[in-house]
Formats: structure tokens, C-alpha cells, sequence
């Protein structure tokens, strides 16, 4: 099922590294930066994670929150959290059910080697809970600059 810009974004319940449960619905009436990325620790992703890290204060302003999703499980988000001090919520897909829903579980080819895994992705939803941007195959650099500069112009 492919994802349509400004049809409801799927909605999911998750556990989170704050040791609750989170609904996409939660966040009803703010605008929703929705990441998937691969692995905690890993160098892409902790680039990625720090960088909305650094700029967290900026979305906050927005009224936008951001929530990472991975396979990895809620005691290694805590540990990547408390590593590298991030404010947001990390969100454990471990069946990958969320990732399958947003498409972005995907046959990934390293080092001659085939395997299932996240497709780093990126997604705005707005905050009537609708799909409103989406971001692919992301490239790390510059990529939380662009994902701020797309809610600044879109509020």
C-alpha cells in the first residue's frame, strides 16, 4: 500500500523509550517528525539522532515532535539515548509491523550480502494527523535542516 501526501498517515502503537506505550493519535494537534533509522549506535544513525538532537529546541517551536523508530528494542534506545543526551522519544519496532506500513522495510545489499532492514526514511504529519511530507533513502547531511525548513513553510 503505497503512502498518499495529505491522506491519514497509518497509524501504530509503539512502545517508547520513556517506558510507555505511544499512539501515533497522541500527538494529535502538533506536527509529527516520524524517522526511521536502521540501528542505535551505529555511525549514520547516531549522526542522525544527534543532529535532531541539536536542533530539537527548533522543532519544539514548531510545535513539532520528533519520534526515531528502529528494530532495536526499548533497553538499547534508553542506551543510546543516555549516550548521546537525546530529548526525544525512541520508539521500539521490533516486528518492524510500523516500518512494513510506511514501506520502508525493505531487501537492503552490504558487502555482497542480501538482508531485510530499514529503509532510513523520514516523514512530516501534520497535525490533523494527515501525511504531509516524506522523505526516502535519506541522506544524513543536511537532512534535519531540511525536514525544520519544510515545517516552517507548511504551518
Amino acid at each position: 500500500m503505497a503512502l498518499v501526501i495529505g491522506e491519514n498517515a497509518p497509524q501504530f502503537e509503539l512502545p517508547a523509550s520513556n517506558g510507555k506505550t505511544v499512539k501515533l493519535s497522541d500527538f494529535l494537534g502538533k506536527n509529527v517528525v516520524l524517522y526511521f533509522y536502521p540501528k542505535d549506535m551505529t555511525p549514520g544513525c547516531t549522526t542522525e539522532a544527534c543532529d535532531f538532537r541539536d536542533h530539537h529546541e527548533s522543532f519544539e517551536g514548531l510545535d513539532a515532535v520528533i519520534l526515531g523508530v528502529s528494530p532495536d528494542p526499548v533497553n538499547r534506545h534508553e542506551k543510546f539515548i543516555e549516550k548521546h543526551g537525546l530529548p526525544f522519544l525512541l520508539l521500539a519496532d521490533e516486528d518492524h509491523e510500523v516500518a512494513e506500513k510506511y514501506g520502508v522495510w525493505k531487501l537492503k545489499k552490504n558487502f555482497g550480502k542480501e538482508y531485510m532492514g530499514i529503509e532510513r526514511s523520514t516523514f512530516i504529519i501534520d497535525k490533523e494527523g494527515k501525511l504531509a511530507k516524506e522523505w526516502r533513502k535519506v541522506k544524513v547531511k543536511g537532512h534535519v535542516e531540511e525536514a525544520l525548513q519544510f515545517i516552517k513553510e507548511n504551518r
